[in-house]
């Protein structure tokens, strides 16, 4: 479905004249009220005594319908479609005081406006083409970005990076679409596409295009979502010391009594950008305690979700002791092996990475001592590896929505492939080079339910 299907069946959002406070709630020097729609000119005469002057911020007096002056400042006039919204739009920029832009807001509502959904003003811009999907997306991720990587980031896809990426992309598969369904349509043109190089030249070029994007949208995903990353490993491993090493602050009690923490603690923290939510867990253990036990459960339920776990093993323990705590944390693939307390002597890492590999340990265990930081580095760049974040300079901001949308897109290009390569199956190849397509526009969103735009626009703050 295109924007314009939308906006044509939608009466309401044709009709409506939407308005809402555009600055955060609280006390502030500046409070801004923006208004948006058919009647924007017609509150403007009633409430300023005049139309201002297009794309002219105009000092003037907002008053209420007995001319009682509610606040001075600025107003600003975009006529359309030269606006955020592609409609007329106003933009009152009062003192900053809740009363007195509800005040205000009150008198735009008694001439005729609503207040505006969450995300209607970003809206409106979609659905009057002035942004995509992806640019709307990155003004709700510009606002909540957790660090500076993110921020620019998400000004790259504002800018329209991302989209002009996938529509570059999208443009090349509906070459390729052309090519190959002409050649089915029209056999009498002799148009041997199977045996034709062109065809798997221009499909690999496709397929290397894609992993790229998939790669760099990636980081864009990270950057704009971040992880949960679960410290897991047996009581007095060292889980506290290192959730106090990473955070740089006393975040967990530290303690020799073993089970000192009972609950799942998580703080926020970023790491080259990418802003992550650590959980310092309850020591993984069988415990007749109620609330200990009940702390491991948790403990596992958070291990179960997380998008990372760091085990964290005491070396300095017996080594049997040790490759039995490994054994018994039931490690996966997206898990980084963190060999604590080497600053104790006896430390098992000192025998080696071979001598470890040949006892069962894992090659790129991360040796480091919780108690005095060192190590540290290895285990951030291990974080980052893991987590496969790339660190490049041009990400832009990216959504789990999107990485799901350029997956499906990947499987039904390599399938593609296969019934070429495989099958001689041209009909089959053009079907699936359609889905391609599919895939792809639902980022941008040329092809988009109704049920996606309202929880993509939900989710923004009210006055966006």
């Amino acid at each position: 479905m295109t924007s314009q299907d939308f906006s044509a069946s939608d009466v309401s959002y044709v009709r409506d004249t939407i308005a809402a406070r555009a600055t955060a709630p609280g006390v502030g020097g500046v409070g801004i009220v923006r208004i948006s729609g058919p009647l924007v000119s017609e509150i403007a005469a009633a409430l300023l005594g005049t139309v201002p002057r297009e794309r002219h911020a105009t000092y003037t007096t907002f008053r209420e319908s007995d001319r009682t002056a509610i606040d001075s400042g600025l107003a600003l006039y975009f006529k359309s479609p030269d606006s955020f919204t592609g409609e007329d739009v106003l933009e009152l920029q009062g003192h900053g005081g809740p009363v007195v832009l509800d005040m205000l807001l009150s008198r735009v509502v008694s001439l005729g406006a609503r207040i505006a959904a969450p995300g209607e003003f970003s809206q409106r811009a979609f659905l009057n083409d002035k942004i995509d999907l992806t640019q709307a997306e990155a003004i709700a991720d510009l606002i909540h970005s957790g660090s500076r990587q993110a921020a620019r980031s998400a000004m790259r896809s504002l800018k329209g990076e991302f989209s002009r990426r996938v529509n570059t992309l999208v443009s090349n598969v509906i070459l390729l679409r052309v090519y190959v369904e002409a050649a089915i349509d029209f056999p009498e043109e002799e148009i041997d596409f199977i045996s034709d190089e062109r065809v798997s030249i221009d499909l690999d070029k496709l397929v290397s295009t894609l992993d790229d994007l998939l790669k760099t949208a990636g980081d864009g995903a990270l950057l704009t979502e971040g992880a949960d990353v679960v410290l897991l490993g047996k009581p007095n491993a060292g889980k506290s010391s290192l959730m106090n090493q990473l955070t740089g602050q006393e975040t967990s009690i530290v303690t020799d009594i073993p089970g000192t923490t009972r609950d799942v603690i998580d703080q926020q923290l970023e790491i080259d950008g990418i802003p992550l939510r650590l959980l310092d867990t309850a020591g993984i253990r069988d415990s007749e305690n109620a609330i200990e036990a009940e702390g491991v459960r948790r403990a596992l339920a958070a291990k179960a979700s997380a998008d990372l776990i760091i085990a964290i093993v005491d070396t300095h323990q017996p080594l049997k002791a040790m490759l039995a705590d490994i054994r018994e944390l039931d490690l996966g693939e997206r898990c980084i092996l963190v060999g604590n307390k080497i600053d104790l002597p006896g430390s098992h890492v000192a025998l080696g990475p071979e001598a470890l590999l040949s006892l069962g340990l894992l090659e790129d265990l991360v040796p480091m001592s919780a108690m005095t930081g060192e190590g540290l580095p290895a285990l951030k760049a291990a974080i980052k590896q893991t987590l496969g974040f790339s660190g490049s300079e041009s990400t832009f901001a990216a959504r789990s929505r999107h990485i799901a949308a350029l997956k499906r897109a990947q499987v039904s290009l390599a399938t593609g492939h296969r019934c070429l390569s495989e099958d001689q199956a041209g009909e089959l190849l053009a079907e699936e080079l359609k889905d391609v397509q599919h895939h792809l526009s639902e980022i941008t969103g040329e092809f988009s339910s109704d049920d996606l735009l309202g929880e993509i626009f939900s989710s923004f703050c009210i006055g966006k």
